[in-house]
């Protein structure tokens, strides 16, 4: 294993279109979303401990969250869960993570990824891992994964690469998210891959980009630099978060940046932002039913999810492709063509 890999977990947001399961006290990423005794932050951390030691890996989390970061996953190192003070969006979060790194090992290699993603063929995505990593500490390079899309998905950023049949090619250009005809046409033409989040790149080479990029958050990093693991670092963090700018590390680097490369991911990947995106990754029961329930009966009903916090006789008559969730002392019962408005009903149950 190269102790030179790091890994950094960005585990800070509040996954309000899980709710009501998933709330700003316990939000989705430290939640068993998927049934298998295992929530999605320490399925994250499991899918990297081949690819690098324990040690070097680099919890981003709010500073609500930190005791729930330890509890789910002791072995994390306590200097190595980096706690927000406030919410600063990617690009102060990786800034954080990485001036760690850089006073921890200047030869570092890193690996960023989200804490809530569902990725199967675990081995194929530890290879395609590796592979990313050696190319960034080869090249003087910014490297981010491409998923090659299944479906016009329209839920999701796209890269466009200018190589659709290299593994590893330049980026073109990042596109927003599409309506339906535009993603057809870009699974009609090729070289369009969905927007993973996840990136690679040597811990010099981010630092070289934050100083040319975005040199206010570079200079606020390194006014602290000294205080990073010592006594001093909580105070510093403390004052120094919430001056940063608010902002996402593809408009702070990637957009920027022409060292950019995509490279192509395989693997079968959700970043399970919603409840049907959940419904379509969980098992099916007859008539498209999905239940996380202990034991549903579904009568006259089809395409619905139901997910319950607790064990529950669930009975289902007449209803079609909804969402019913009850967690937290909350039932939630919505349409799926609706759930967009999840993040308001939330909103108007706390006025």
């Amino acid at each position: 294993m190269n102790t030179n890999n790091y890994l950094v977990v960005m585990a800070g947001g509040i996954g309000s279109r899980f709710w009501p399961a998933s709330t700003a006290q316990k939000p989705k990423q430290f939640l068993d979303m998927l049934g298998t005794g295992r929530t999605l932050f320490q399925h994250t951390i499991d899918r990297f401990k081949t690819v690098c030691p324990v040690e070097n890996i680099l919890v981003v989390t709010s500073a609500n969250y930190t005791s729930i970061v330890k509890e789910q996953y002791p072995e994390i190192l306590d200097g190595n869960i980096l706690a927000e003070p406030c919410m600063r969006n990617t690009a102060p979060c990786i800034a954080y993570a990485s001036y760690k790194i850089k006073k921890l090992n200047p030869q570092a290699n890193i690996v960023v990824s989200p804490a809530d993603h569902v990725i199967e063929e675990v081995d194929i995505f530890q290879d395609t891992v590796l592979t990313g990593l050696r190319f960034t500490e080869e090249n003087d390079s910014i490297l981010t994964l491409g998923i090659i899309p299944r479906r016009p998905e329209t839920g999701y950023g796209y890269i466009q690469t200018t190589d659709k049949d290299a593994e590893i090619a330049k980026v073109k250009a990042f596109k927003e998210k599409p309506n339906l005809d535009t993603a057809k046409q870009y699974l009609d033409e090729g070289g369009y891959y969905w927007n993973a989040g996840i990136f690679f790149w040597s811990v010099s080479t981010i630092i070289d980009a934050f100083e040319k990029f975005n040199p206010d958050l570079a200079a606020i990093f390194e006014s602290g630099f000294d205080k990073l693991y010592t006594d001093a670092e909580a105070d510093f963090i403390n004052a120094a978060f919430p001056t940063c700018e608010n902002i996402s590390i593809d408009y702070s680097i990637l957009e920027k940046a022409e060292n950019l490369y995509v490279q192509q991911a395989t693997f079968s990947w959700s970043d399970l932002g919603t409840w049907s995106a959940l419904w379509e990754k969980a098992e099916k029961l007859p008539d498209d039913n999905v239940s996380f329930a202990s034991k549903t009966g579904f009568y006259e009903s089809s395409n619905n999810l139901i997910h319950t916090s607790t064990i529950k006789q669930v009975v289902v008559q007449g209803l079609q492709d909804y969402i019913v969730v009850e967690s937290n002392g909350t039932l939630l019962i919505c349409s799926k063509k609706e759930e967009q408005r999840i993040k308001q009903f939330l909103k108007d149950t706390e006025e």
